[in-house]
């Protein structure tokens, strides 16, 4: 006779209770289970006091230039400076506007500042979309040359430009003012950055459709590059709007002259400038607003171009 088999069955799952502080019980979990440490939860504030410090040390100078421009004289002069004008006042901006053609200065400002900015625009996008999709003989040096051109100073370019610019005949023009910026090697670099997180993929399936080149450039490339496009404004619009060593140069006729220019002209004329320094408050103020309000309308952009740059 064979031996009978014996099996032993497996253990069952214990039915009853079972200590909740037994083998595997982790414990309630709150917050991921990571407690704070004291440390941290120290350090939070002292770094917001810290940034509010260094805000209020950056935005100091503008506020008093802002409140200043409503002073009268005697709270201009007053000592100690008061911050808050004890009394509010729109006389600097009529002394102001009597003295100085503000709507001429700001127009020419405007104008070139415009026209700078929408040049760079096309002519930036356009080579940097050559220099990082199209392949053509020479791709890395034109690249090289645009890397060469950032590392020279500007002031060493403002004689050359000169000369050639009176040798165009195109002193005390807009012309004169618009075409030595009308593409910079900073924003032939940054679009090219950017262009280079365009999928090629993307590309290759709109030539295989038919799409030219330029359609691919301008209805595909241009809208992926929004964020770099607001950048871009922003940084040229701002450096145009307050450029005033080349339009100094390059303006002899005052009714071409730019508003820091003619602010500035008119800072230095012992015969207009004498008590003017609420009258200076102003104009500072009135160069300042146009440049806060391109920012405040394109920063969603303008962040989100920062936060990407880098990405592909």
């Amino acid at each position: 006779m064979s031996a009978a088999r014996t099996t032993t069955p497996p253990p069952s799952a214990p039915t009853g209770p079972q200590d909740p502080k037994g083998p595997g019980w982790s414990g309630p979990r709150t917050g991921g289970g990571v407690p704070k440490s004291r440390g941290g939860r120290l350090r939070k504030p002292g770094v917001y006091v810290l940034l509010s410090v260094g805000l209020l040390v950056m935005v100091a100078p503008f506020l008093w230039m802002g409140l200043s421009a409503f002073k009268t004289d005697r709270d201009l002069t007053a000592n100690p400076p008061v911050w808050i004008p004890t009394e509010w006042t729109l006389e600097h901006f009529g002394e102001l506007l009597d003295r100085l053609d503000i709507p001429l200065h700001f127009f020419n400002s405007l104008t070139v500042a415009v026209l700078v900015t929408a040049s760079n625009l096309v002519f930036c996008s356009m080579l940097g979309y050559a220099l990082a999709k199209l392949r053509f003989g020479g791709r890395n040096k034109v690249f090289a040359l645009v890397l060469g051109a950032l590392m020279v100073p500007g002031n060493l370019m403002l004689l050359p430009l000169f000369v050639l610019m009176s040798k165009l005949q195109l002193i005390d023009s807009y012309a004169g003012l618009v075409l030595p910026f009308a593409a910079q090697a900073f924003g032939v670099f940054l679009m090219r950055q950017f262009m280079q997180s365009i999928p090629d993929e993307l590309l290759e399936a709109a030539r295989i459709d038919g799409a030219r080149e330029w359609y691919i450039f301008w209805r595909i490339a241009m809208p992926l590059v929004k964020p770099a496009l607001a950048t871009l404004s922003i940084l040229i619009f701002l450096g145009s709007w307050n450029n005033f060593v080349w339009p100094l140069i390059a303006t002899n006729d005052p009714g071409k002259y730019t508003l820091p220019v003619a602010l500035a002209t008119f800072a230095t004329d012992p015969n207009q400038s004498a008590g003017s320094n609420g009258m200076l408050m102003v104009g500072s103020l009135l160069i300042i607003l146009p440049v806060l309000l391109v920012f405040i309308v394109l920063q969603r952009h303008f962040t989100q171009g920062l936060a990407t740059t880098g990405m592909k």
